[in-house]
């Protein structure tokens, strides 16, 4: 005798060797035996034999019309043996049985199972919705196929195209467009990227940068609400015009001047320094429309030739320091004794304060040089008295930080700067938004100039003062601290007033850059609380102490600010490797910065850090020369080969630890295939120093 009996959903059958009352022993045509529930016997017979019986079965089962069985079965419940003998004849046997066994459990949108070979016709509404599914998904993999198809043979299909970015960053797995590129790509044998740029999808790697940043940051667009874009309401109380001469100091592109300097009583003995900080936190209410606004961004983005900025160009207008024009301010004035340059005492106001000039970094950084600064050249620009004790006074500052820090600040590479020059007649002019195409210059700028330390020291001062000012007021706001400068410990932001060892402060409030920097706008409303309202400051600030909203707004803007800085860092990456293209660039001098396995360089001359196979047996510091054999401007690699080593050069002081792989931005994609995702600046203290 043989049975057919179901296992966990598939069917057996095979020779019954032994049988008791609740179970039986069978016997399988591979020789092994299994124990079998009674329960789970579905049908005995004794011939055809078991394997003969399963093939007919299933050339049987297919051949069942299921909307024909789904007529002829009984309205109640019913076995399959009943099914059998009204689909096929009073007669049916074993192998007509199973059969319909076979067809009944494969058709759930037909028949419902009720347990133990017995069924249950399914409603006609619900077989009508059923089969109307099975259309559709059939019609959609008929779909998939298609696109797969044209992917394979190099095109990409207009809906592939738009959902682009999702597919490769952000999937919904269950989505046509996905699977297409999935199923392509098994067959081609090639990465989803590498598919895709052959079909067309990505013809510019720029664009392909700049999209997939605005779809992960802006997917509404860069674009402000129409209410943003009105003029914004003038400062909320009148205030008092300031008796400075106030100056800038910012690149020529620079447009959000967020701060400017004055100096007074220079001859007398004691000088005090204005630091003007530009006051929209006097027009900007928190909760507004505005404010809501800058919530969303929380930061200006920063790129070559191009920003994204926090706030509606008309309140940048409005705020921002510029020359000839009484703006609106909240000032900082620190005495010093003009001999010793001991700190004597501060005042805070918010006022009206005239600027007189914006100094331009590329116009003058040649010419205000530490020997005009000193005296030993001639100082023939303007300022020239208060910016020789702003340099007396940087560097004074400085070296009392660096007394607290343990050691000094040594800036061992420089900074650059990008710009990108194209045709004004095309696409718009000169400011219109890059596409890729432009020439790019990249110029060293030495970290610590002059005109740049004058700047930081000043920013660092005020962020410092007002970060204490707020404590012993007991006026909540956003700080930067730093526990040690031990490797491994970053700066953190939070609530409280703690020291920053990078900086070598007590407390550090960013403060100084309200119009590019959402935590600056929430500090300033803080700082201008205690302007209006002394010791009672902490009863009438916006945020309150222990208020649960700022650590939101540090939550979301350090995510933000991270984002930003990431996207920065790869598209100046872009316009580095883009430059070598340019220039036909065929060797590059490199640093080992991170010896080992896999080691990481540092091009001397540029902002570029990449990997060298070869180089494994390399030491920390070891210069070599590098032979460019391709750069990847999708995936922004760069790819080498170790040509000669380099002698040594003398070793400068120690500077601080950088992120060696701060500027190194592979391509990460979040498409999967078979279940294998492909793969596609400066330290923290002079960051915070830099506004």
């Amino acid at each position: 005798m043989y049975a057919l009996f179901d296992d966990a959903g598939k069917f057996h059958a095979g020779r019954v060797m032994t049988e008791a009352e609740a179970s039986m022993q069978v016997e399988l045509d591979s020789g092994r035996r299994v124990k079998v529930k009674a329960a789970n016997v579905m049908l005995r017979f004794d011939r055809p034999a078991p394997a003969e019986l399963l093939a007919r079965a299933q050339t049987l089962a297919a051949e069942i019309d299921l909307d024909l069985a789904w007529e002829f079965a009984p309205e109640g419940e019913f076995g399959f043996a009943d099914l059998a003998r009204d689909y096929f004849s009073a007669s049916a046997g074993p192998e007509q049985q199973a059969a319909a066994l076979l067809r009944l459990f494969d058709a759930p949108h037909y028949f419902r199972r009720m347990g133990r070979g017995q069924f249950r016709k399914a409603p006609e509404e619900t077989v009508k919705a059923a089969l109307a599914a099975i259309e559709r998904k059939r019609q959609l993999a008929a779909q998939v196929d298609a696109w797969a198809g044209e992917l394979a043979a190099g095109t990409c299909p207009a809906p592939v195209r738009e959902q682009l970015y999702r597919i490769l960053f952000k999937p919904d797995k269950n989505a046509p467009e996905y699977k297409a590129v999935v199923q392509a790509a098994r067959a081609a044998q090639a990465a989803p990227l590498a598919l895709l740029v052959r079909a067309g999808a990505i013809t510019s790697p720029y664009q392909f940068h700049w999209r997939r940043f605005l779809f992960d940051m802006f997917p509404a667009g860069t674009g402000f609400p129409a209410h943003a874009e009105q003029d914004p309401p003038p400062p909320a109380e009148d205030l008092p015009l300031a008796a400075v001469r106030a100056f800038s100091i910012d690149d020529s592109a620079t447009t959000e001047i967020d701060d400017a300097l004055s100096v007074q009583g220079l001859g007398t003995g004691t000088v005090v320094l204005g630091i003007h900080i530009a006051a929209p936190g006097l027009a900007i209410t928190p909760d507004s429309a505005l404010d809501r606004v800058a919530r969303e961004r929380l930061s200006t983005v920063y790129m070559p030739g191009w920003k994204i900025t926090m706030l509606p160009d008309a309140v940048v207008r409005a705020y921002t320091l510029t020359e000839g024009r009484d703006c609106p301010a909240l000032s900082i004035y620190v005495t010093f004794d003009e001999a010793t340059l001991e700190q004597r005492g501060f005042e805070s106001r918010a006022e009206r304060v005239p600027i007189v000039a914006n100094l331009r970094h590329d116009k003058l950084d040649a010419v205000i040089t530490e020997d005009a600064l000193e005296g030993r050249t001639p100082a023939d620009f303007p300022f020239a008295a208060e910016l020789a004790f702003g340099w007396r006074l940087a560097r004074h500052l400085k070296a009392a930080r660096e007394a607290v820090r343990g050691r000094p600040e040594v800036f061992t590479r420089p900074d650059y700067g990008f710009r990108l020059e194209r045709d004004a007649a095309e696409d718009g002019g000169t400011d219109a938004e890059p596409d890729g195409s432009e020439r790019v210059l990249i110029t060293p700028r030495r970290r610590g100039a002059p005109l740049d330390l004058i700047v930081a020291e000043a920013m660092i001062l005020a962020n410092s003062r007002w970060g204490g000012w707020l404590a012993e007021l007991g006026v909540p706001a956003i700080y930067r601290s730093q526990a040690s400068l031990a490797p491994g410990i970053k700066v953190r932001m939070g609530t409280k007033p703690l020291p920053h060892a990078g900086m070598g402060v007590p407390q550090y409030a960013w403060s100084t850059s309200p119009l590019r920097r959402y935590v600056d706008l929430v500090n300033q409303w803080q700082i201008l609380a205690c302007v209006r309202h002394g010791r009672t400051a902490a009863l009438a600030a916006p945020f309150k102490p222990r208020d649960s909203a700022l650590l939101s707004v540090v939550s979301a803007f350090d995510a933000a600010y991270s984002a930003y800085g990431d996207f920065q860092n790869a598209i100046e990456r872009f316009w580095t490797l883009r430059w070598l293209e340019q220039n036909g660039v065929g060797e590059l001098d490199a640093t080992v910065i991170r010896p080992g396995p896999a080691p990481l360089l540092r091009a001397e001359t540029l902002p570029l850090v990449f990997a060298l196979a070869g180089a494994e047996s390399l030491e920390r510091g070891a210069r070599v020369r590098v032979r460019i054999a391709r750069v990847d401007l999708l995936t922004l690699d760069l790819h080498a080969a170790l040509q000669e080593r380099l002698p040594e050069v003398p070793a400068a002081a120690a500077g601080e630890p950088e992120d060696e792989a701060a500027d190194v931005g592979p391509l990460h994609l979040a498409i999967e295939v078979d279940d294998a995702a492909p793969p596609g600046g400066t330290s923290d203290a002079s960051a915070d120093a830099t506004d």
